[in-house]
């Protein structure tokens, strides 16, 4: 389940995993840090806010949405070390960001030794963010789409069409967004 604060949809989200009935464990929960709660005394009581809105004690992945080098003076690193802590207090299993770009993922690096779990970042089969995976992969960081099935052109697109219908599946048949979930691998 993906959530985030300024999406306004964990209290939602947390409704429905208590209605699902699902194991907590089956169920592998993000959610991200809102624009506004980057100075790092706002990290933890923003995550705690979270936990309460889903009803859980512990998030898998706690994200930076953005790395907003423009605001609080350009300083993300203190916000990723205020995530640090979080993660070392068990709040939440693994952190990461979304949105980065290389040069931004090399200073959380360079300046705290912590890799992220998770870059989250735009990639679909008409932008395929080439550069930024590739910097991911090098650092060991997993790369998770958003928007994977873009913007809903791609499913007109007749190349997307005929890989669809060359790769059905036998289980539900062709699938333009099951092809590109795919391209984003």
């Amino acid at each position: 389940m993906d959530t985030a604060q300024m999406y306004a949809n964990e209290a939602g989200v947390g409704a429905g995993l208590r209605a699902s009935g699902l194991p907590r464990e089956e169920v592998f929960v993000t959610t991200k840090l809102r624009n506004d709660r980057h100075r790092p005394e706002d990290v933890r009581p923003s995550l705690e806010g979270s936990l309460q809105e889903l009803g859980l004690e512990q998030v898998d992945l706690f994200l930076i949405h953005w790395p907003l080098p423009t605001l609080y003076g350009g300083d993300f690193v203190s916000t990723w070390e205020a995530m640090i802590e979080l993660a070392e207090a068990g709040l939440t299993r693994e952190i990461g960001v979304s949105n980065f770009q290389p040069h931004h993922l090399d200073r959380l690096v360079e300046d705290t030794g912590v890799v992220p779990a998770v870059n989250q970042i735009e990639v679909h089969p008409y932008f395929t963010n080439d550069a930024v995976r590739a910097h991911c992969a090098e650092l060991g960081t997993a790369v998770q789409a958003w928007s994977p099935l873009g913007r809903g052109d791609e499913f007109a697109d007749p190349v997307i069409a005929d890989v669809a219908a060359a790769t059905e599946c036998p289980r539900h048949g062709p699938s333009c967004a099951g092809t590109c979930s795919a391209a984003t691998w």
